[in-house]
């Protein structure tokens, strides 16, 4: 009986660990777009304004990396327990912390002094606990995703299709980038639309930690033999963001939260008249 070659193993021992590091690589490009993104908030507070919206694209760069570990490490089949474990720890910098200081630094701190200061400095405090809630809210999701088995919304869709259970903290990310983005960085100055704004956290925090179905996105595969549709609609947002990327990204951002309100009322609505 012929002995095998002793070469042969060793061959492919090098290369499949080369493999198991490009996901983490996407997922420290994920962590650097979050630190970024922390010294510019710091350095728009100090009086750039354009430098909170290069910190709102950082973040949503960091979305776009954010899905590409995942991917890349499901298709060339290197998941692991610590690519996990550094994707979430990512995720609470990038998504968590790095949002919730622009959203301060951006739509409360800025305020300028108005005819009612105490209400101000009452809205200070209230912007404080909001947007900590929001980063508490966006680690608890984190916490909640890594320890489900098959998790199932509340208000289930249709049958065969993923969903995710509350809305994702990158999702939650990208709505603050977004609004940031939208408004090309130029903070908000006025008392009573930086309640609107708190309100818009607030609301964005409990999406994350509710029940609700939100789109996963899974079932576009691109390992198919003609993934035409995928790579159209790709392609189509890809060219919508780069030349109105201040429209365009909002305008998917405020689309995916509703979503997930709308398929809660309609699940709601639907039981209603069911047993009526």
């Amino acid at each position: 009986m012929a002995m095998p070659e002793l070469g042969t193993v060793q061959k492919h021992t090098p290369q499949r660990r080369g493999m198991y590091v490009l996901p983490s690589l996407f997922t420290a490009g994920n962590i650097a777009a979050g630190y970024y993104a922390l010294t510019e908030s710091i350095r728009g507070a100090a009086g750039d304004p354009r430098a909170f919206d290069h910190a709102a694209l950082a973040i949503g760069f960091a979305v776009m990396f954010d899905g590409l570990d995942g991917r890349v490490a499901r298709m060339t089949n290197t998941s692991s327990d610590f690519g996990k474990e550094f994707d979430s720890l990512a995720d609470v910098i990038t998504f968590g912390v790095a949002p919730s200081l622009l959203a301060y630094l951006w739509g409360v701190h800025a305020v300028l002094p108005s005819a009612y200061p105490e209400v101000q400095e009452r809205l200070r405090g209230l912007g404080i606990v909001i947007c900590f809630l929001f980063l508490i809210c966006g680690a608890c999701r984190l916490a909640r995703f890594n320890i489900s088995v098959n998790p199932q919304p509340r208000n289930p869709g249709r049958p065969g299709r993923k969903y995710f259970v509350g809305m994702p903290i990158p999702a939650g990310a990208g709505v603050i980038a977004a609004v940031v983005h939208f408004e090309l960085g130029s903070p908000i100055h006025e008392l009573w639309l930086s309640g609107v704004w708190l309100a818009l956290l607030a609301f964005t925090g409990f999406l994350m930690v509710s029940s609700w179905r939100f789109w996963s996105g899974k079932e576009l595969n691109f390992a198919e033999r003609q993934p035409v549709r995928g790579v159209l609609l790709i392609v189509v947002v890809l060219a919508l963001v780069i030349w109105f990327s201040e429209y365009a990204l909002i305008a998917i951002a405020m689309a995916y939260l509703l979503s997930g309100v709308l398929a809660r009322l309609a699940y709601s609505w639907g039981r209603r008249s069911t047993a009526s």
